[in-house]
């Protein structure tokens, strides 16, 4: 099985290469991105460019949902031109929890991937783009995986949204738990990455750790180190129940 997993920053990249305890990366160039290939624990050497294997891929795909669309879409290209394409993308990082469901230090794996501000300002209110008749604003990774994800991790289950413009007050964040009562975290990346798995047919997982409150903007409040810990030893459990899950067989929705 060959999982892409696409972060945010190198930081979120190395917290995921910790977790799996993997031969040294190997940097692939690509366009729009680098690709770190490791290969599975005792197969060092096997998984190069003539024999691409199983294994995961990291990409530091950018902030944002237009940059992380942009990279995850060129590995996944790339892959699929080598012959070997990939079997699941995850989306994992650090984000923003919403109290009291998501706490600092705490996982979420998202049941509904959605781009929370995807649409129009009205007199009325907010209307997402798919009220205004095209488009969509939500993906939903399939069902026994993140059951599957949830159980091995200790993750709480919920929406995750993505934004361009990270909650900085109070009145935003109650506005967006108004409208999306089973959010439980905020990052500005899932959104771009699955519509770019979903263009390419491929499954996607969004996995983040908490590092802050989503509300007014307290950096002191902050805990980035600690999520990153939590987001290493999340992935390594994650990692482990993979193994065990098949993204081709019918079943598994």
């Amino acid at each position: 099985m060959r999982v892409l997993v696409a972060t945010a920053v190198p930081a979120e990249r190395e917290a995921v290469a910790r977790a799996l305890s993997a031969e040294p990366a190997r940097e692939v160039q690509l366009p729009a991105a680098t690709v770190h290939r490791l290969a599975p624990p005792g197969t060092a050497g096997a998984h190069d460019a003539e024999d691409p294997g199983g294994g995961f891929g990291l990409l530091a795909a950018g902030v944002g949902p237009a940059r992380a669309a942009a990279s995850t879409a060129a590995a996944l290209t790339a892959a699929a031109l080598d012959g070997a394409p990939y079997d699941l993308v995850v989306c994992a990082g650090i984000a923003g929890g919403f109290l009291p469901g998501a706490p600092v230090g705490s996982l979420v794996v998202a049941d509904e991937i959605t781009a929370a501000d995807l649409g129009a300002e009205t007199a009325d209110g907010f209307l997402p783009v798919t009220e205004l008749g095209f488009g969509t604003v939500t993906h939903r990774p399939p069902g026994h995986l993140v059951r599957t994800a949830a159980a091995a991790t200790g993750a709480a289950t919920g929406t995750v949204l993505t934004v361009s413009t990270v909650t900085g007050t109070a009145a935003r964040a109650a506005a967006l738990r108004a409208r999306h009562p089973r959010a439980l975290a905020e990052a500005m990346e899932g959104f771009g990455v699955a519509e770019a798995a979903a263009a390419h047919g491929v499954p996607v997982l969004e996995l983040r750790a908490v590092s802050n409150a989503v509300g007014p903007r307290d950096r002191a409040a902050w805990r980035i180190g600690d999520a990153l810990t939590a987001l290493t030893e999340g992935f390594e459990k994650l990692a482990a129940a993979l193994e065990s899950w098949n993204a081709h067989d019918p079943a598994e929705s």
